[in-house]
């Protein structure tokens, strides 16, 4: 302890010094910042305890201010960061002083933890220095690993539908939480706070050449108890570090040349018995592996065979009361990496490209993947990314097809780029069965309040799977975007028009048969720094609707939020008032016995949410809804109990329930879940997922026993039971069960 603080002291002389400016209203406003990174012959070991001598004399990066909750302040807590390397890897130590150490907030020991309720510290790297583009890394007091990839400054969102969460939207906007890097991070706590010491090697990292280079660069510094987040580099509170526009500089770093080539290879046993099928139980044993080969040091080549994702945690279930298919996000490794780079159109809407149509029947279950192979990287300035997959016949359901995927953009300045892709399916056993999309997109931003986004595209199917489109109707898309925000304002603009024949196969669409999607969005934050307990009021309001193509209302929601408080807490208290119109023109059955007849339908709906502290031991978060429902009512909605014990114990409670009573009858939707999670230490840990669904009559049962090296790699120990059931506890007859144990370890340069 003694010697951290008197590195801590040595380097005040060392600093590097703010180079923000002040306004007279006392906010900070963007100016570039630079700091330099130590080179040393012997690195030191990641423990945790930032004492070893290689942490003497190496520039400080300091002067941290606020992004939250006060605005532009300087960083309530002493907040150091000192960065080496040994040629090989990057090395971050950060020192994070705390004057009250028994109030610091560890979290849960699992990886890509929800960082918001821990105290945490993490780093942005924008490795080609585009100002767009990067890789995030960061932790908490409980030595968590957590990574992701940053693309077009994270945005790219898209249409968020009501009751959906963030984790639901999944990887393809502009933040990719899913992939998994290899790296290393140690932590410790202390009398005077807590250290986080990180090694990220450069193999992990992509980046153009050898040599020295400059990157963009920022530290972020979370204090849970405080509300608090601050930047090395500051940040407006309207943005968050994915705006690597505002990042600063990484100078004089040297980097190798050198080519990665790693190879992930796996052994996998089970057994698994289909009840529906007949008794007879199905013995498994399967052998793959993953590669991966570093082409140029900015070019990235991975194959894959036989590709197995039985680790893969299950998703998890929800009420459908739309006539609309729900939205369910990728969470398979392989897909997982630079997803980003094809991801094109309107994120739950409208994708041009969605990777779950590859090795996904018909009828949601898995189609297996025999091979494939995915370059992905920097050419000549431009962002390069090509995909092809083939995967097997699913007896009854689907052919063996062919994936192929092409993406080429080209980043500009001004938080600006333009972009085209290619998608391709064809039918292994019939060339003549195939699906095309082809399309542009592209996103101008105007300072740094406004932004514009748009593509367009077009499809092209032929054989058995080409739709009945009437002559006249066309088979293309389009959608344009108009964002403006502030730290006063979040509004924005979208229209989306999709034809009758616009049929992206391997893509998704929320509703089919053409339409036109409107857009209209406000919403004004109010913040007084008098009020303490309150972080922000967020009144809002927005219109979104859908269209035919004939001009008929075929559905849309007026929402309107005038009391929406974000509690200096962290939790959320918000009614909410819902003007709701469904244009059926045919009959809906939305329950067994339950058919609404087609017509007009207009009708007005209170909501409410509320959430307490998420960080606590003890959290809640809970969504109502009540009032009209087509030509009845509805009276329902959710709720979720979380318990915690420490940065050990985890659990979950969530139910979901709605009573409709519509003139065509009654029914009651009711879904249970729970979670129970034991995490023995950040790599090794023990979690469930059990649900039981009414709507679908299914009661399952998912566990995972994991125990992790790098890059999410290990061992997992999964047992899996499907049931039909009228209750959580009345099951009626079994419909699958299975017990896979899989092995999977990366080896190679850069593992």
């Amino acid at each position: 302890m003694l010697l951290r603080t008197a590195v801590a002291l040595l380097a005040f002389t060392r600093t590097v010094l703010p180079a923000q400016q002040i306004t007279p209203e006392g906010v900070a406003i963007k100016s570039a910042r630079v700091g330099t990174v130590r080179l040393v012959a012997t690195p030191p070991s990641v423990d945790g305890r930032l004492d070893d001598a290689a942490w003497r004399g190496a520039p400080v990066f300091a002067g941290f201010l606020q992004r939250e909750l006060h605005e532009a302040a300087q960083v309530s807590e002493r907040t150091e960061v000192r960065m080496l390397s040994d040629g090989e890897a990057l090395y971050i130590g950060a020192w994070l002083f705390d004057r009250e150490p028994g109030a610091i907030i560890r979290g849960d020991k699992v990886r890509d933890v929800a960082l918001e309720n821990s105290d945490y510290f993490g780093v942005i790297l924008d490795t080609y220095l585009d100002r767009q583009n990067g890789f995030v890394f960061a932790t908490t007091p409980s030595s968590v690993e957590y990574d992701g990839q940053v693309s077009r400054e994270g945005e790219g969102g898209g249409v968020q539908l009501a009751g959906q969460t963030r984790a639901q939207s999944g990887s393809m906007g502009g933040f990719n939480l899913n992939w998994d890097g290899s790296w290393t991070v140690a932590t410790s706590v202390d009398s005077l706070g807590w250290y986080a010491e990180m090694r990220i090697p450069f193999s992990t990292l992509r980046y153009v050449g050898g040599g020295e280079q400059r990157w963009g660069i920022n530290f972020v510094r979370g204090i849970r108890r405080k509300n608090e987040d601050a930047y090395w580099s500051f940040i407006p509170r309207q943005f968050n570090l994915y705006r690597l526009s505002y990042a600063g500089t990484l100078d004089g770093l040297r980097v190798p040349a050198r080519r990665m080539a790693t190879i992930t290879p796996y052994l996998l046993a089970g057994s698994q018995r289909d009840f529906t099928l007949g008794p007879t139980l199905r013995q498994t044993r399967e052998a793959g592996a993953d590669a991966k080969v570093g082409l140029t040091p900015s070019l990235t080549l991975d194959l894959t065979y036989n590709t197995d994702f039985a680790q893969v945690e299950v998703d998890e279930q929800r009420t459908n009361l739309t006539r609309f298919p729900l939205f369910f996000p990728e969470k398979r490794p392989f897909f997982l990496e630079n997803a980003g780079v094809f991801s094109a159109g309107t994120p739950q809407t409208a994708e041009l490209f969605f990777s779950r149509r590859i090795g996904i029947d018909s009828l949601g279950k898995p189609a297996s993947i025999i091979a494939g192979g995915r370059v992905t990287g920097r050419v000549a300035g431009l962002t390069v990314g090509a995909l092809e997959i083939v995967t097997d016949s699913a007896a009854g359901t689907q052919p063996g097809n062919s994936y192929s995927v092409l993406r080429v953009m080209r980043e500009l300045s001004r938080r600006s780029r333009i972009g085209v892709l290619g998608v391709e399916r064809i039918a292994t056993g019939d060339t003549r069965d195939r699906n095309g999309t082809f399309g542009a997109d592209g996103r101008v931003g105007i300072g740094d309040a406004w932004t514009m986004d748009w593509w367009a595209a077009t499809t092209k199917t032929l054989g058995p799977s080409a739709p009945a489109v009437p002559v006249g109707h066309d088979d293309a898309g389009y959608s344009a975007r108009l964002g403006y925000q502030t730290a006063d304002w979040n509004n924005g603009a979208r229209i989306i028009q999709v034809g009758r024949g616009f049929d992206p196969q391997v893509g998704f669409l929320d509703r089919r048969g053409g339409y036109r999607f409107y857009e209209l969005s406000a919403m004004r934050f109010v913040r007084r720094p008098e009020w303490h307990w309150l972080k922000d009021w967020n009144p809002h309001s927005n219109f979104r609707g859908y269209f035919d193509l004939d001009g008929s209302y075929s559905s849309g929601r007026i929402h309107v939020d005038l009391t929406e408080l974000e509690l200096a807490s962290g939790g959320i208290f918000g009614p909410e008032y819902n003007i709701n119109h469904e244009g059926l023109t045919t009959p809906f059955t939305i329950a067994e016995g339950v058919t609404i007849p087609a017509g007009s339908y207009d009708f007005g709906s209170l909501g409410f949410d509320w959430s307490t502290n998420p960080s606590s031991p003890a959290s809640l978060v809970v969504r109502g809804d009540f009032g009209k429902f087509y030509d009845g009512i509805r009276n329902g909605g959710t709720a979720t109990v979380t318990m915690r014990r420490g940065a050990t114990i985890s659990s979950s409670l969530l139910l979901d329930y709605n009573d409709v009573r519509l003139t065509e009858g009654r029914f009651i939707r009711r879904l249970v879940g729970t979670r129970l999670a034991y995490f023995f230490t950040p790599r090794v840990f023990l979690q469930s997922l059990v649900q039981y669904n009414n709507q679908a009559r299914v009661w399952t049962a998912n566990a995972r026993f994991a125990w992790l090296n790098t890059a999410g790699t290990g061992l997992f120990v999964v047992l899996n039971d499907g049931e039909e059931a009228d209750g959580y506890f009345r099951w009626r007859a079994p419909q699958s069960r299975s017990l896979v144990v899989k092995y999977t370890r990366q080896l190679g340069s850069g593992a």
